[in-house]
């Protein structure tokens, strides 16, 4: 559980760290109105998420590990792995993150603007396909472990609370240029070495499968 655990987390942790359509949601929004409006939007995607690894560990509960239709729904979230791997490290360094200065001032409406912000990141994260993929391949791979209940819903929340701390983290370091500036240097390297990680994965989840059939 602790091997399925760590790589489940490590695995999630890395596709967080490449930009998507979310991170630039929450960092405009973060240069625009500051990152107290920004959290609404990072509250926002997270739920979003939570909807997604909800339905993505309904679906694979309702299969048992070892037929047909589980192997193929765990290969191809295999093959989804090792294809945000190689697209991490195609497009390593392409990312369009600029520094820019934060606006100052504080908004007059930021209650509304926050509730604003918290419909935004939902609707970015329920719309964002790459987010139902990359659970739905976790999902069904995790679902190899043989898993309780208890033990999903504990990775279900432990994924919720990530991907919610981390787009705070963001919204709050957003507005500091000399971090963002750093950010975007490293991130190349973020993206090839991340990339490198997730076709480990994939390749080991397929190497047990081939093992598990002979």
């Amino acid at each position: 559980m602790i091997q399925s655990f760590v790589m489940l987390a490590l695995a999630h942790f890395l596709a967080l760290l490449s930009p998507g359509p979310d991170f630039f949601l929450v960092a405009r929004t973060s240069m625009a109105a500051g990152w107290r409006v920004a959290s609404g939007v990072c509250l926002g995607i997270a739920l979003a998420n939570g909807v997604f690894i909800v339905v993505a560990f309904a679906g694979v509960a309702v299969l048992q590990p070892g037929n047909a239709l589980f192997m193929l729904l765990q290969l191809c979230g295999c093959l989804y792995l090792l294809y945000m791997g190689v697209m991490f490290i195609r497009h390593a360094g392409h990312s369009p993150l600029r520094p820019m200065a934060a606006r100052t001032g504080q908004p007059a409406a930021a209650t509304r603007l926050w509730w604003r912000g918290a419909g935004m990141g939902f609707v970015s994260g329920v719309l964002n396909p790459k987010n139902a993929l990359f659970y739905a391949s976790l999902a069904t791979v995790v679902g190899a472990s043989h898993s309780s209940p208890a033990v999903k819903i504990g990775y279900g929340l432990w994924m919720f609370c990530v991907v919610l701390l981390w787009d705070i983290l963001i919204a709050v370091a957003i507005g500091n240029t000399r971090v963002l500036s750093r950010f975007c240097k490293t991130l190349p390297w973020l993206e090839r070495v991340s990339g490198g990680v997730l076709m480990v994965l994939a390749v080991g989840v397929l190497g047990s499968m081939a093992s598990s059939l002979t």
